[in-house]
């Protein structure tokens, strides 16, 4: 009898194991057990200029050699506390993210400040505070000084907790040391500090001759308007300027840049001797860029070094990295011969050499060893799908790979560039961590994640390789199988695209990059599919600039060759095909459906671009040009007149207090289908921008979840 029993409960444990569901919890961001399922890289560093490596465990951080597997013991947080209470600081409640400047000192930001610890004595070496109003910090340890911006007004907050208002009070339509041109040109931040710390330059941008846009504050009592700043394309833009501070005599001048104002000021970067400023400058055409030099004393101008044109674009994406110890010897990244490849030039702006080459693009440049003979860069050298590292003479161009398995890959590099810390997972592989050198030999494996979803049937996934109509470019895509699979039936399809510049949605990663909430449709017995049409990233510029003009077209094309492949397969359902798509893929969404309305059945269109003239100049006249230089581009893209196409059952959804696609896009549309007596369903979110984040994103996935059960 007890036999029996206990076979019956392995039996029932058995079932239980195999039948195990995700939850709509289980795969959004924000919900309370995503985490469980995403694969966890080990935290491990380069101990400073140390041959040790460091590893982060919960509260306590542990040493290892090089060539040893035994971890040592070094601190936790209560030793951190106790150091921090002895000179009067605050308790930290969990072990912040550690960065090593060198073997005894370590770096962490807590919610007061900046700090810098001496490991071996226990003593503070450095502390500057940080304001709990500020934003964009950005610390110089040189100077012991932090730049950061309050409101639209920047200042600078020294060790000894001395605050200068560096630029500000010119009124709501003038920001300091913010972004600008809308983080498009690689622009990430508003600040940069001199090598020795002893200046600071900073963006200044004036919106005064932009037009307002109302967003609406529906929690007043009285619904309040909240404007912002939008400029269209082909109207007006903000102006900028670089305003540079000197903090010895606390005098600013400004770059004397000239006109026209309206272009944009990319990418600046100091030169290694602290004398001269460097900035792409961009024209509002976006087809001619010029890398200028300007005294920094001065801010006079001084030379052009080099200039780029293209027919369609030209994007500068990183400043100048200049070479160390190489008399001023920079790198710079340029697409000018279809790839988007590194080339050496001298101080003055003359081409020394193109450093890399061929039909693959650098994704990343990881910086130079330690003699400064080599360079290391990610790339596409091996596939598109995939990311490898490699070591690059500066003399002669030889490269050495550094890392090995296929798959995606995220190094770090030591400080004399002998050795890498990588981390990759491909396909099957959800992360695994090696220490190698960086001669491509594995020192040894430091952690190999397990599959999270062990227990869990999630569907086969498999990445494919189709064909643009005309041949001429491969296309990456990738399925995922229901769970349960069984290739008499037949399955409804659920096309999850985005298919925007920028982007790469398909690669040789963990499940080959699928979105979890795939894997919840997978169980659900929907095929999911994804393509990345032309458009996308890292395919070099032919690829990319067949859009220009002419948004909707190509990309739409491409998509299609997935479709017929899909109806290629037995076990497809052509009369079940559905797509999905937010922001590029709600545009994309909503153009699939209109131009192929025999072919979707049902849509979900999140925050769409309807109308590219309602878009903003940076982006929309990179891609569009401005709308009276190509009015038949913008046309032919606008989804307002497509609207008497639309045959499907289509969802659309809008953030109510988008800043990035204007609500006006979708409710333009929705005035559209009324006008045609065109049925749609709307769904608006409050209080939300340009997607839906947080707890409401559940929310906002089982109402597209519950559509196409409903409909598909």
């Amino acid at each position: 009898m007890k036999k029996r029993v206990l076979l019956l409960l392995l039996v029932v444990l058995s079932i239980a194991t195999t039948n195990a569901q995700l939850t709509i919890e289980d795969v959004i961001h924000g919900g309370k057990t995503f985490y469980n399922y995403y694969p966890r890289a080990l935290n491990v560093n380069f101990k400073g200029d140390a041959n040790q490596l460091v590893i982060q465990r919960n509260d306590s951080v542990f040493v290892q050699s090089f060539n040893s597997d035994a971890e040592t013991f070094a601190f936790d947080i209560k030793w951190l506390n106790e150091v921090l209470e002895k000179e009067g600081y605050g308790e930290l409640r969990r072990l912040p993210r550690l960065t090593w400047d060198s073997a005894t000192q370590f770096a962490f930001t807590g919610k007061d400040g900046f700090y810098t610890i001496n490991q071996p004595s226990g003593k503070v070496e450095l502390f500057v505070g940080r304001d709990s109003k500020g934003a964009n910090f950005d610390l110089n340890k040189r100077s012991k000084t932090v730049a950061y911006t309050v409101g639209n007004d920047l200042y600078l907050k020294s060790e000894n907790d001395e605050t200068v208002l560096v630029a500000g009070n010119e009124g709501n339509d003038i920001i300091f040391g913010h972004t600008v041109h809308r983080n498009e040109f690689g622009i990430n931040k508003g600040t940069f500090w001199s090598p020795d710390g002893s200046a600071i330059a900073f963006y200044r941008e004036d919106n005064s001759m932009v037009s307002d846009y109302p967003l609406v504050n529906v929690e007043e009592r009285v619904a309040k308007v909240e404007n912002i700043k939008y400029p269209m394309a082909g109207m007006a833009s903000h102006e900028v300027t670089v305003g540079v501070y000197n903090v010895t005599s606390k005098k600013t001048i400004y770059l004397k840049t000239g006109a026209p104002k309206d272009r944009f000021f990319t990418n600046v970067c100091w030169t290694p001797d602290n004398k001269f400023i460097l900035i792409a400058e961009l024209n509002r055409g976006q087809n001619h860029m010029q890398l200028k030099k300007y005294d920094a004393a001065t801010g006079e101008y001084v030379s052009t070094l080099f200039e780029e044109k293209d027919d369609r674009w030209t994007e500068p994406q990183h400043p100048a990295l200049f070479i160390p110890g190489k008399n001023g010897d920079f790198i710079w990244q340029s697409q000018k011969d279809g790839f988007n490849h590194l080339y050496i030039y001298s101080s003055n702006g003359q081409l020394k050499k193109q450093l890399t080459k061929g039909n693959w693009e650098v994704t990343n440049v990881l910086g130079f060893d330690k003699a400064n003979k080599f360079i290391f860069i990610e790339s596409t050298k091996e596939e598109a799908l995939e990311r490898h590292v490699y070591k690059v003479s500066l003399a002669s161009g030889k490269m050495t790979r550094v890392t090995s398995e296929a798959g995606v890959h995220r190094v770090k590099i030591s400080k004399d560039g002998r050795y890498a810390l990588t981390t990759f997972s491909s396909l099957n592989v959800p992360s695994k961590t090696k220490l190698n050198d960086t001669r491509g030999k594995t020192i040894r494996t430091l952690q190999v994640v397990e599959n999270p979803y062990k227990g869990i049937e999630t569907g086969k996934v498999e990445l494919l390789k189709l064909k643009t109509k005309d041949g001429q470019f491969d296309l990456n895509a990738r399925m995922v199988l229901p769970v349960d699979f069984d290739a008499t039936k037949k399955y409804p399809v659920i096309v999850y695209v985005y298919g925007g510049p920028h982007s790469q949605m398909v690669q040789n990663r963990w499940l080959g990059g699928v979105r979890g909430w795939q894997l919840y449709m997978a169980q659900k017995g929907y095929i999911a599919f994804t393509l990345d049409n032309r458009g996308t990233s890292y395919r070099g510029k032919e690829f990319a600039q067949a859009i220009h003009r002419q948004l909707g077209q190509p990309e739409v094309e491409d998509q299609m060759q997935g479709i017929e492949y899909l109806k290629s397969l037995s076990y497809v359902d052509a009369e079940r095909i559905g797509v999905h798509g937010w922001s590029y893929g709600g545009f994309m969404t909503v153009s699939m459906m209109t131009q192929h309305p025999e072919v979707f059945k049902v849509g979900a269109a999140g925050g769409p671009v309807i109308d590219w003239k309602y878009y903003e100049i940076m982006y929309g006249e990179r891609y569009m040009d401005m709308p009276d230089e190509n009015p038949q581009g913008y046309e032919q893209a606008n989804l307002n007149l497509k609207v008497k196409d639309l045959k499907g059952r289509l969802l659309v959804i809008h953030g109510a207090i988008d800043p990035v696609v204007v609500w006006q896009h979708s409710l333009t549309f929705a005035r559209e289908c009324v006008k045609n007596r065109v049925q749609i369903d709307y769904f608006a979110y409050p209080r939300h921008e340009h997607n839906v984040r947080g707890k409401d994103r559940i929310h906002l996935m089982e109402k597209v979840t519950r559509y196409f059960d409903d409909f598909l």
